[in-house]
């Protein structure tokens, strides 16, 4: 993998959030020349911390995908353009869902304008959400699931996806859709509960309050660790078919309960408080999700790594020592 992206030069949109910033950490150390772009929005994942340790060896622009002439400045020239900027919450998305569909939509779609006039030949690679498939029908979920949102934010990646196989389809560019479940790890954003849930319980131990569960808690859920997904997008860079969508998800069986009691166990503080759904939940509730990932395995060498215990410890080892660049 070393040499394949060595002296590549790559675009991440959102390079300073979570996702952008680890994958940007691993391909500096591949020898990537790596640019990053992000807008720095408060509710969102960019945090200048996240680069620290790399920023003499990226290319930092602080600007919006939807400048369009900012975007086509930043792709000439660029072999891989990881997509990765948008709004994150399907939560926000239902309050404010022309906010999210100029994000998640006409944003993907001026990224994919710029690289068709300045680099047609450009990779692209674009995180989607195991959100467009909406309710679960089958277990585990294939690719071939049918895909019904059930939220906007789920709609408008589902768009995403579909501009992407259309600038395949149509101009012939070359782009690579993943769908990922929930993610977790150091370096994402803890200020609110709309982003990652496994990360707003880490802090709610952290800070020795009850984690409240829905039901009994036996909902099943993918929980997949950022160094995981950051692996499956390099494989992907390099073995993806072109205007394909792929799944990715841990090999684990783990009930929401199980993922409250590890992050209870392993910060050593907190507790855990059922409480009865909410009114109409059954309209955003998709029902348990396993992933079915033998789409990339057959024909990557990518599995899952992490367990979700270890990829928690890890998590709140990080936080406990950078807690007041992320509270």
């Amino acid at each position: 993998m070393d040499h394949a992206l060595k002296s590549k030069n790559i675009l991440i949109t959102g390079g300073a959030g979570f996702l952008g910033s680890s994958l940007a950490r691993k391909l500096v150390a591949l020898g990537a020349n790596v640019s990053i772009l992000d807008a720095m929005l408060p509710l969102y994942g960019g945090n200048l911390f996240n680069l620290d340790d790399i920023r003499d060896s990226v290319t930092y622009v602080q600007g919006d995908i939807l400048d369009a002439d900012l975007m086509h400045s930043l792709v000439r020239g660029k072999d891989v353009v990881y997509h990765f900027a948008g709004q994150v919450s399907y939560i926000d998305s239902k309050e404010k869902p022309f906010l999210d569909l100029d994000m998640n939509g006409k944003g993907c779609l001026t990224v994919l304008e710029a690289v068709r006039t300045e680099a047609p030949h450009a990779r692209i690679l674009f995180s989607s959400s195991r959100l467009v498939y909406g309710k679960i029908l089958t277990t585990p979920v294939s690719e071939t699931h049918p895909t019904q949102p059930l939220s906007m934010y789920g709609i408008h990646k589902l768009l995403g996806e579909k501009y992407c196989q259309y600038y395949t389809h149509t101009f012939g560019m070359d782009t690579v859709s993943l769908r990922i479940p929930n993610p977790y790890g150091p370096r994402q954003q803890m200020k609110h509960n709309k982003y990652s849930i496994v990360g707003w319980f880490v802090r709610q131990a952290m800070e020795g309050k009850a984690i409240t569960v829905y039901g009994d808690g036996s909902q099943e859920r993918d929980y997949l660790y950022i160094d995981d997904i950051v692996d499956a997008f390099l494989e992907l860079t390099q073995h993806g078919k072109r205007g394909e969508v792929y799944n990715i998800g841990t090999h684990e069986r783990v009930t929401f309960g199980d993922m409250v009691d590890a992050v209870i166990h392993e910060v050593g503080s907190g507790e855990r408080k059922n409480i009865p759904w909410p009114e109409h939940y059954e309209k955003n509730e998709t029902g348990n999700y396993i992933a079915d990932t033998s789409k990339i395995e057959a024909i990557t060498s990518w599995r899952p790594q992490v367990s979700l215990k270890e990829g928690i410890r890890r998590m709140v080892e990080y936080y406990k020592t950078n807690k007041k660049q992320y509270w």
